[in-house]
């Protein structure tokens, strides 16, 4: 008898097109779960006030917060929004930050891509920083203008790997080439996080969740894209399937569990 399959709770966007509203999900998301982490995705409506989560997250096993094009509200971490801030989605932010609380709190693995890696600073008290092209010494991170989207997902620069980290039993000691879509980054990092890896202008690329009794790792970057023909982004989605079902523990977790000193970085500016 084959075992069960893992379940992966997603939390949806939400999208209003032809008169209706949408809870979805990206499918590259979701490819990157079945094809690669192995696992059947559960889109979860992003209805958090109206919506058992804990009874969700009974039935799972593992939490996938996704990248987007909307921006968490900067109301959650203490700044007062401007159009540089747009756009929102803030029933995305309310079931992405519960989902992401109770998933540490069950010890259920836990991937943050982009919107989510920046979702998760929040959730642990940081802050973003937004438009970070426009800050003194910062790269433009943006995606490049292409009607082709593998050139807009092309690799664009390397990251290095925090020594001794998460990330590292993961892809290796590094620096890993990645690509590069967002206009907001961590600006100061959330209590209880770990940097994993940043970008050549000190851009913070990767994070993990100190003591997490689970696998817990946010990367900025857009792993899902290329995870079936790229190495490090295959190992990231492989890593958390098999975290999933419950295989041995990465080294990198242990470490992180056995309370080794956090990796910090000094916020991109200081917000008031």
């Amino acid at each position: 008898m084959s075992p069960a399959p893992i379940l992966v709770a997603v939390p949806a966007d939400v999208r209003d097109y032809e008169k209706y509203r949408w809870h979805a999900t990206p499918d590259t998301y979701l490819k990157a779960l079945v094809r690669v982490a192995g696992a059947t995705p559960v889109i979860v409506p992003s209805m958090a006030d109206e919506l058992d989560l804990d009874a969700v997250l009974d039935r799972v096993d593992g939490v996938l917060t996704t990248g987007s094009a909307s921006n968490v509200h900067p109301d959650r971490y203490g700044v007062s929004p401007s159009p540089a801030h747009e756009p929102y989605d803030p029933a995305r932010d309310s079931a992405s930050e519960q989902l992401i609380r109770k998933a540490i709190d069950r010890g259920l693995p836990l991937l943050c891509v982009c919107r989510g890696h920046q979702e998760l600073n929040v959730a642990f008290g940081g802050t973003l920083a937004t438009e970070v092209q426009d800050l003194p010494g910062r790269m433009d991170h943006r995606a490049i203008t292409h009607e082709d989207q593998r050139e807009r997902y092309a690799t664009r620069h390397d990251v290095a790997i925090t020594p001794g980290g998460l990330l590292e039993t993961i892809v290796g000691p590094g620096p890993i080439r990645v690509n590069s879509l967002h206009r907001q980054a961590i600006d100061r990092l959330g209590d209880g996080l770990r940097v994993e890896a940043m970008a050549p202008d000190g851009i913070v690329e990767a994070v993990s969740v100190e003591g997490a009794p689970a696998f817990a790792l946010g990367v900025q970057w857009h792993p899902e894209y290329w995870a079936e023909t790229d190495a490090p982004s295959a190992a990231i989605f492989k890593a958390f399937g098999a975290a999933c079902r419950g295989e041995a523990s990465t080294e990198g977790a242990s470490r992180l569990r056995a309370g080794e000193e956090l990796a910090r970085a000094e916020p991109l500016h200081q917000n008031s």
